[in-house]
């Protein structure tokens, strides 16, 4: 989730945006456009507002920026957002208490170096498959992802909708591949420092 949220910030926006062959929107935002609009869609996953906070942007022609169909998604995707980062930050306190524990014994110390091994060899595992998955067969992890978090048919959109405008396939895809690199560096570094030093007691 930590890799999640470093995505969700504007300087992956405009690493993206800004990549070279990255597909140009065809009904005309310019990159400088999807830029000032964007971020205001991740803030909104984020903060503590109401749908309003997008309802109510405009284009320059005064038509609404988004369709009842893309609002009602936003509240969907947000709410699973802010759930999984309150989840996250429970399990993180309740994880940070258990390591204290287990390292102010030299006995179980041996406990915990294992279990951040196979923990770190687990994620490899599991973000190796998954991101596997998602290079070579990206349509059946889009759509399983999607499906398994929100309600059948609230996800797709026309082409002209501006979610698919700001956030094409394309933008997914790569979020992916970055979400799954950071994990994958994250894991690594703690299978390596939970190596450095072994134990008559680490299997």
């Amino acid at each position: 989730m930590f890799s999640v949220r470093l995505v969700m910030t504007p300087l992956f926006l405009q690493l993206v945006y800004n990549r070279p062959g990255f597909p140009a929107d065809f009904y005309g935002f310019t990159t400088q456009e999807r830029l000032r609009y964007a971020p205001r869609a991740l803030e909104y996953l984020l903060n503590a507002e109401d749908i309003s906070y997008l309802g109510n942007m405009r284009f320059a022609d005064g038509q609404s920026m988004y369709n009842a169909r893309e609002l009602h998604h936003m509240q969907d995707v947000k709410w699973v957002t802010q759930v999984a980062f309150i989840v996250v930050l429970v399990l993180a306190i309740l994880i940070t208490v258990m390591i204290v524990a287990l390292i102010r014994k030299k006995q179980t110390r041996p406990l915990l170096r294992r279990a951040l091994l196979h923990g770190s060899l687990l994620t490899l595992a599991a973000i190796f498959a998954i991101v596997i998955v998602a290079i070579f067969n990206w349509n059946v992890f889009f759509n399983a992802f999607h499906q398994f978090f929100f309600e059948s048919g609230t996800w797709r959109f026309q082409y002209s909708d501006t979610l698919i405008r700001l956030f094409p396939e394309q933008f997914w895809f790569e979020a992916v591949l970055a979400i799954g690199c950071l994990t994958f560096v994250a894991a690594g570094l703690v299978y390596l420092l939970a190596g450095r030093r072994k134990s008559e007691y680490d299997i």
